[in-house]
Order: C-alpha cells, then structure tokens, then sequence
C-alpha cells in the first residue's frame, strides 16, 4: 500500500472523523510530525501534521485532498544535519534528503472547508514528505548513492518491504 497512490476523499463523515482522531494520537505517540492515511493502511488522500516553528508558531491541522506546490529544489548534495528526515514507514533511521525550500498546500478540512498555507523550512519539508506519500513515494525512494545503498541493506536485514508486516509507533518503540 505505501507505494501506490492514494484515492480522493470523497465522503465526509463520522468514519473519517474517527480516522482523522485515530491518526492524530498514532502521530503523536509516535511521537511524528505528520502521518498520511496510507501509512495506517487506509488509501486515501488525506495527511495530519503538527509542527511548532521557530517563531513558536503551532501549525496542526489535516489535509485532505491536497494539492502541493513547490519551488524548486536547490541544486547539489544534501547536507548532513541541515536536511535530514526520518519517517514512521521506515522506523528508527534518518537520511539527508534535499527538498523545495518552500510550498504551497491547499488542501480542505473535515468540514470541507478549503484552506491554504504557504511553507517555508521544515514546515515545506513536512508538507512534502506526507504528499509524497499520497503518491506511493517514500523519502528512502527519493536517496541518491550512497544512502539507497544502505536502505536496501537495512530494508533486506529487516526483512521489511513485505505484505502484512506492520508495526505500532508508539508502542513497538521501532523509530527509537
């Protein structure tokens, strides 16, 4: 499920408030900045995110139906410190990733509600890696020589990438 695109939410109901709850407390006992519908095995185009910026500004909503624009993404290799990013699909290991700088979501509420945010930083960064999966495409699928290399070791040394296999962020403690 995690590398096939998700499908639009199209009904707005007491179900999907119950999933959007139910991923919010997945998130936060992870603890994570933002968990898409798909990571929970659900194929619908709908992400969380909680992230407090460096203004103190609290951003914590969910997206359904996104769409996502992005500035280009600067050219040359991925700093170290500066662009790593982990994800609850691949618990437990980080990986420099370089990403747009800056996006725009637009996205509606579970009132139907259309919003906007404009992203800059890690907030941009954030908001890309959960669209990527609405997409099927994990951040370890984007890695360039020599951090692919090691995914495909770890992936294979975990026996990972197989149907059914699951884990419970939070609870089996795999993304410590």
């Amino acid at each position: 499920m995690l590398h096939s695109p998700a499908t639009p939410v199209v009904t707005f109901d007491t179900e999907l408030r119950t999933l959007v709850e139910d991923m919010f407390e997945t998130m936060d006992a992870a603890p994570g900045v933002g968990l898409a519908a798909p990571q929970v095995g659900i194929p619908l185009r709908l992400f969380t995110f909680n992230y407090t910026d460096d203004n103190d500004q609290p951003w914590r909503g969910v997206a359904i139906n996104p769409e996502l624009w992005i500035t280009p993404v600067p050219a040359g290799h991925a700093d170290e410190d500066e662009d790593i990013e982990g994800c609850l699909s691949f618990p437990g290991e980080r990986f420099p990733l370089r990403r747009a700088e800056s996006a725009v979501l637009r996205a509606v509420t579970l009132d139907q509600q259309p919003f906007e945010i404009p992203a800059h930083g890690w907030l941009a960064r954030i908001f890309q890696h959960e669209f990527d999966h609405l997409n099927g495409t994990l951040y370890v699928d984007r890695l360039g020589h020599p951090y692919a290399k090691e995914v495909k070791k770890i992936t294979k040394k975990r026996s990972w990438g197989v149907p059914g296999l699951t884990w419970m962020p939070g609870v089996d403690h795999l993304e410590d």
